[in-house]
């Protein structure tokens, strides 16, 4: 008997198959989600179901659709998918939908993000807990769903050419100058959607020369984890750049709702500067609005955003609640340390895609290096996300807290510290992974280094 509980995270599904979940747990999740859709008066009467390249999504996606249509919903099949383009089929349809993918997780794993009609997200606070509920009723039963055969069919539609149409209106790039750009598509659907977003001709070509990474489809991750943000992954797109002499390079995670950036010297540029980045042209075209940045940004990006006339305001890390708060706000964008992008343009969602469109136009534009025009974006120093696996994270919490009794206390996600000198640090538990996160900033390299050491010290001892 599955236990949901194990693979139900805090804003999607998430877990190994087939041990955690196979197809019949997809089928009574499909089933539980359409339950709730129809419990809720959710506009119209299809579900769009996308996947990634792993070797059991087509399966799931499947079991999932069967499920959903066993509800009386129709089923709109897209196919092969990056999460973004589920979001834009969700979005443009005005339908809820479901992409299978585990992101960046390992191979054998796999996983649902789930949304209503307009990319409006569903985390455990809006739908994802009765979710779970219904799924665990049916499946404790000994069924997946109602009896009875699914009584609505399944159309498929391609909308990658629509995609990228849309996302080539928001961002012209048609006329910056000549660029060649490195793309590491770590054998994730990058591979599937970069082609026609920045290098078919049919949609009118683009002044970019596209030098290919790993762009094979392959959910095995044979090169290299498709998870750019931990920097043993970006080590090819780093050498490539420099051996190329390009201009940029370019990484996405394996459902390419992420986007890493890497600037002509095969340095990284850190999500934080591709925020305040692309707040300052959103906030060009649309001044005095609101922006959203993530916990654990740099203090710059606060700073940047109410320097060009906007008001930053600060969420919880997590796709769900990041996208909660922008509707909310009605802002015009959002990002966060894990280069995650959301744009109100987009439906409120992210898009690692439209965030590299907006980077590439800021480097078109003029004739400074991306170093140097990146750097104006870079003010303190960061360690980056460490990741300690740890057996008691409540208590190695409770001991770096108690270990700064001076600082400034939040505990809006996980524990943050700042201190008075404007360093700080956030110790989370990952809502993914049997893992504490460590992210510490500080006005010096020597500063950072200190207190990183000092807090990993006692997270790990």
């Amino acid at each position: 008997m599955s236990d949901l509980s194990q693979i139900v995270k805090a804003y999607d599904v998430r877990g190994t198959v087939p041990d955690q979940w196979d197809e019949r747990v997809a089928e009574a999740l499909g089933a539980a989600f359409t339950q709730l859709l129809n419990t809720t008066d959710e506009p119209g009467d299809a579900v769009v179901v996308g996947y990634d390249m792993r070797a059991t999504s087509p399966g799931l996606a499947a079991a999932f659709a069967a499920g959903v249509r066993a509800e009386g919903r129709s089923v709109i099949e897209i196919g092969l998918a990056s999460t973004d383009l589920l979001y834009f089929a969700s979005g443009s349809l005005d339908l809820p939908g479901a992409m299978f993918t585990a992101s960046h997780n390992p191979a054998q794993y796999n996983g649902i993000k789930m949304c209503r009609s307009g990319a409006r997200p569903i985390g455990q606070d809006s739908g994802l807990a009765e979710i779970r509920e219904r799924a665990q009723a049916l499946l404790d039963s000994g069924a997946s769903r109602p009896a009875g055969e699914p009584t609505k069919l399944a159309e498929r539609r391609d909308l990658l050419p629509d995609y990228a149409a849309y996302l080539r209106k928001l961002v012209d790039l048609s006329g910056i100058r000549p660029l060649k750009v490195v793309v590491d598509a770590g054998n994730g659907m990058g591979g599937f959607t970069v082609p026609t977003v920045l290098g078919d001709a049919a949609l009118s070509a683009l002044p970019l020369e596209i030098v290919p990474l790993y762009f094979e489809l392959d959910g095995t991750f044979p090169n290299h984890e498709a998870n750019p943000l931990d920097p043993a992954n970006l080590v090819d797109l780093q050498r490539a750049v420099v051996e190329h002499g390009a201009d940029i390079g370019l990484a996405f995670d394996g459902d390419a709702d992420r986007c890493f950036v890497v600037d002509e010297r095969g340095e990284p540029v850190s999500p934080s500067a591709i925020t305040a980045l692309v707040a300052a042209r959103e906030l060009a075209k649309h001044p005095g609005s609101t922006v959203i940045h993530g916990l654990i940004t740099s203090s710059a990006v606060a700073e940047i955003i109410r320097e060009h006339g906007g008001e930053p305001v600060v969420a919880r890390v997590g796709h769900s609640f990041i996208k909660a708060e922008m509707a909310r706000t009605n802002a015009v964008f959002g990002g966060e340390h894990s280069a995650h992008y959301y744009f109100r343009d987009f439906w409120f969602a992210d898009t690692g895609m439209l965030a590299a469109m907006h980077t590439l136009a800021a480097l078109g534009e003029q004739s400074l290096p991306l170093s140097v025009l990146a750097g104006e974006y870079e003010r303190y120093i960061a360690s980056g996300e460490i990741n300690s696996t740890v057996a008691d994270q409540a208590a190695a919490v409770a001991e770096v807290r108690a270990a700064y009794p001076d600082a400034t206390v939040d505990e809006m996600d996980g524990l943050t510290l700042r201190f008075s000198d404007g360093a700080w640090f956030n110790l989370r538990a990952s809502n993914t992974e049997p893992l504490l996160r460590l992210n510490v900033e500080a006005p010096t390299r020597e500063r950072m280094v200190s207190l990183r050491d000092e807090v990993l010290d006692r997270v790990r001892r």
